[in-house]
């Protein structure tokens, strides 16, 4: 690590407990710490002691958009503390972007979350993976969601298995969500996929790939990887792990909870996190070409290496017509395709309709461990009663389609692919009882 490889750490944190401790992981863990450059865009209640009980020193530096920013001592590291009143705060791309405004320079940009944990000397392991990928592109990037981590947890407890981003469904804005899977190389994963929370670059594509402070949440990730790919960087999931991700965080308080109807009927917050969320959506259905409706994206747009359509080819997905590649959902599960097809209309007729709804029902509603259960009927329907699928499961078929049991309820995964575009209008479930023929039909709307 040559002494002017320096990295520039952006932190978006809200009302998070895990803030202090991160940084403590982030410079006991690191090779140079001396080489670090930390910026946090932190919304909470502006109380400091937290930070001074763990050895912080906060000096007053001043005003910075509007906001106050301190500067944190502890070792040789620079940390930047912009404090906004978590009523102020406008969300997470927001906040990303508040704390890309203090970057400067430096030769790399790592983004992460507010809840991480870090290996040793996982400065100079990051800037080393990323180098080793200079010969297969001159803008690479490294992203994945890493393992999780709990703050109760030891060390030697966690996990470390490397997980690869995947396709996971098109939600009811037709915007692409994300999930993972386990992967095991020697070396990082070309991948069409990006990961809001693990994010090591060239330091450059802060200016390259501005974040849009306009987005809110959902959306975020692909939106991003859209706009990378576009201005000609090239992402890898790393091979092994570096760091962790503290997922959850169930009892942590969440925008979605302060910024209420009702706090905005009180002037407490400017507009609700709905009202957020939609501009948000609208923002990234243009940028994808989802919508027809046109929205000015000012610097955050789409670059000019190269194309959306492009984009669109390489990680097997129309954007427009909500459409995939069979490829992506069977077992390869690919989210890079090497080679560009040959004819559009060739692409168009490989792809399909993806349709995935998660179904949760009662064990009192529907008994699944059913002993006289001969087998299980699970039908979708259009609006006008056309069956879509109508699939005969054995009970150990059915089992396999369950997931997240507390004992009470569950869920079903109902997923089915079609040739063209369709509305499903009904999910139905249906056992076939020995000796007593078809029993109650379960049915919710799709």
């Amino acid at each position: 690590m040559n002494n002017n490889k320096t990295i520039f750490i952006g932190i978006a944190s809200y009302r998070d407990a895990e803030l202090v401790p991160t940084l403590l992981d982030i410079l006991a863990r690191a090779q140079h710490a001396e080489r670090l450059h930390i910026a946090i865009c932190w919304q909470d209640n502006g109380k400091l002691h937290p930070f001074i009980d763990s050895g912080f020193i906060p000096q007053l530096v001043g005003e910075h958009h509007g906001h106050t920013l301190y500067r944190l001592i502890k070792g040789n590291a620079q940390i930047q503390l912009l404090a906004v009143d978590y009523l102020k705060s406008q969300g997470a791309c927001w906040a990303r972007h508040m704390s890309n405004t203090l970057y400067n320079g430096e030769s790399y940009h790592l983004q992460i979350d507010s809840h991480s944990r870090f290996t040793a000397h996982w400065d100079s392991e990051m800037i080393a993976m990323l180098e080793s990928l200079r010969s297969q592109s001159p803008r690479p990037i490294l992203t994945h969601y890493p393992p999780p981590y709990t703050p109760e947890q030891k060390k030697e407890q966690r996990s470390n298995k490397v997980s690869r981003l995947i396709f996971s469904q098109f939600n009811d804005k037709g915007v692409v969500s994300l999930n993972s899977v386990d992967m095991v190389e020697e070396q990082p994963r070309r991948s069409g996929y990006l990961a809001a929370g693990y994010l090591f670059s060239d330091g450059h594509f802060i200016e390259n790939v501005p974040y849009d402070p306009q987005l809110f949440f959902i959306g975020e990730e692909i939106s991003l990887a859209a706009r990378a790919f576009t201005h000609g960087y090239d992402l890898y999931t790393p091979h092994k792990v570096l760091l962790w991700h503290y997922y959850g965080r169930a009892k942590s308080p969440k925008f979605w909870s302060d910024h209420t109807n009702e706090a905005k009927k009180s002037g407490q917050v400017d507009q609700v996190w709905w009202e957020r969320d939609n501009i948000s959506y609208q923002r990234i259905q243009s940028l994808l070409g989802i919508s027809d409706k046109q929205v000015d994206l000012g610097h955050w747009c789409l670059g000019t290496h190269r194309t959306l359509q492009e984009y669109q080819y390489r990680i097997g997905v129309d954007f427009r017509q909500q459409r995939i590649h069979p490829l992506i959902k069977a077992k390869e599960k690919l989210t890079w395709f090497d080679h560009l097809p040959e004819e559009h209309e060739l692409w168009q007729q490989q792809l399909v309709s993806p349709h995935l709804r998660m179904w949760q029902l009662t064990h009192a509603d529907v008994d699944i461990l059913r002993k006289d259960v001969l087998w299980w009927q699970l039908s979708v329907y259009q609006a006008d009663n056309t069956p879509l699928i109508n699939q005969q499961l054995s009970p150990e078929e059915l089992l396999k389609l369950k997931s997240n049991d507390n004992g009470e309820k569950f869920d079903l995964r109902v997923y089915f692919d079609t040739q063209r575009p369709v509305a499903p209008h009904c999910v139905r479930l249906c056992p076939y009882i020995d000796g007593e023929g078809w029993g109650d039909i379960k049915e919710r709307a799709w």
